[in-house]
């Protein structure tokens, strides 16, 4: 038999362990793993020179844009950022204008997507106000549904716990995950109206709304709404022990999952003072003893998923004089990588860790049954690392439309070199090397987790 393409002299990651292999590809999918002369005959033959080949990497937490903000950010520069950041497969949030929320307006950014994307992409949506239609918006292609507690987004109404227990047990009957952003409303909404009409207009001002117990709050009322659902829960972005302490001992009887993002992992409120209304975001940066606790949590594997929370805006935006103008959320796909295995070298997590966060744990959250392991019959997504390199950050060189960030001119360790979707090389060395429309869109399906 002669296949597509085998890649020769790879150090591929195979169940926890780094493997001398070949890697041979047919038809979008891995055909075999073995030495080189185990492999078929191919109609090409790529040599890796022992470049670390992992499973697809996953971002399970992006804004991707496009539509009515193309301006920040649209389908094919989001994921030609992903592809150099070394992600194979992106989620999109639905926070866009005009929100998805129906199976009309989902329908609307697959097809604009389709002829975009040079990764997978797979897409929330917000709860329609009509509940009925959420089977209808998973049949669409949902890979999840999106509940915002800290602002007023889709068309279920936040402060209505009533209304959020039928939405979560809508989302179990539409056999769909809810990812949920845990900052209370009441709270966040009586300060910052306070601090409006005392003119308190600084970053500072911003932290002293968007605090550690606004967040623990959403998280403890989340939990609770949810116990007769019988849905899963996703909570995104946790920035706080507290918060992911609440969430372990859930764990213990129910499906609950929780991500943490590269920001919160590698930046604390204190660089407000160097970075300002650049590191806006939400959830906030928290002190350092946070972020140590966070680390902590991670090694412990009390959190489930890594997202880079890739929230492009325009410089202008993100510098307004005013810190309630300003837009929050910083560009994320290009780093976040590089980051987490500079961190590996730091020894401040394993390899295994990565990977189980970026490609095994997403697979099993999101029910991406093809995708996230080094095997026989699923896809050939694989991120090739050049696990040696160390290189500086430029912000400047980002195929992002966001070309900011605060890891500018950072040292790290480990680039990611070439990246392939669906056994087609898409990103190499610099240069993406295909035209729209290579991904595909991920559509997911009921694997829940373990409980």
């Amino acid at each position: 038999m002669i296949v597509d393409l085998v890649f020769l002299n790879a150090k591929a990651y195979l169940r926890g362990q780094i493997v001398d292999c070949s890697i041979a590809i047919e038809e979008g999918k891995i055909y075999k793993l073995g030495k080189e002369t185990q492999m078929p005959g191919a109609d090409k033959k790529t040599d890796l020179h022992n470049l670390l080949v992992l499973p697809g990497l996953i971002d399970t937490h992006v804004h991707l844009r496009d539509e009515h903000r193309a301006y920040k950010e649209d389908f094919n520069s989001g994921t030609s950022a992903a592809a150099a950041g070394g992600f194979t497969t992106v989620l999109d949030m639905p926070n866009n204008d005009p929100v998805t929320m129906s199976a009309q307006t989902l329908r609307n950014r697959i097809e604009l997507a389709q002829r975009q994307i040079v990764v997978n992409t797979g897409f929330y949506s917000e709860f329609p106000q009509n509940l009925l239609e959420c089977r209808e918006i998973a049949a669409t292609g949902a890979i999840a549904f999106k509940l915002f507690m800290g602002n007023q987004v889709g068309g279920v109404d936040i402060d209505d716990d009533a209304a959020i227990e039928r939405a979560l047990r809508a989302a179990a009957e539409a056999k769909r995950p809810v990812a949920v952003h845990a900052e209370d409303h009441v709270m966040l909404q009586a300060m910052e109206t306070s601090l409006k009409q005392a003119k308190k207009i600084t970053p500072t001002d911003y932290l002293r709304v968007h605090t550690p117990s606004a967040e623990l709050q959403a998280v403890e009322r989340m939990l609770r709404l949810s116990k007769k659902s019988g849905g899963q829960l996703h909570f995104c972005h946790l920035s706080t022990k507290e918060s992911v302490a609440a969430i372990v001992e859930a764990k213990k009887s129910r499906a609950i999952t929780c991500e943490v993002t590269s920001n919160h992992l590698m930046l604390t409120s204190a660089e407000m003072q160097r970075y300002g209304s650049l590191l806006v975001m939400a959830p906030a940066l928290r002190d350092p003893s946070q972020v140590e606790a966070l680390w902590r949590c991670l090694t412990e594997g009390a959190i489930d998923t890594l997202g880079s929370d890739h929230a492009p805006h325009t410089l202008e935006e993100k510098q307004a004089g005013n810190i309630w103008d300003v837009k929050a959320g910083i560009p994320g796909l290009e780093v976040t990588v590089p980051l987490m295995l500079t961190m590996v070298r730091k020894n401040k997590l394993s390899l295994n860790q990565v990977v189980t966060l970026l490609a095994e744990n997403p697979t099993k959250i999101y029910g991406l049954s093809d995708k996230g392991y080094l095997e026989v019959g699923r896809d050939a997504d694989f991120s090739i690392i050049d696990y040696q390199a160390q290189f500086k950050i430029d912000a400047a060189k980002f195929r992002s439309k966001a070309k900011f960030s605060p890891y500018h001119s950072w040292e790290v360790n480990g680039k990611p070199v070439k990246t392939v979707v669906g056994g087609q090389l898409v990103y190499d060395e610099g240069e993406i090397v295909v035209g729209g429309g290579v991904g595909k869109i991920v559509r997911g399906g009921r694997v829940f987790i373990e409980k």
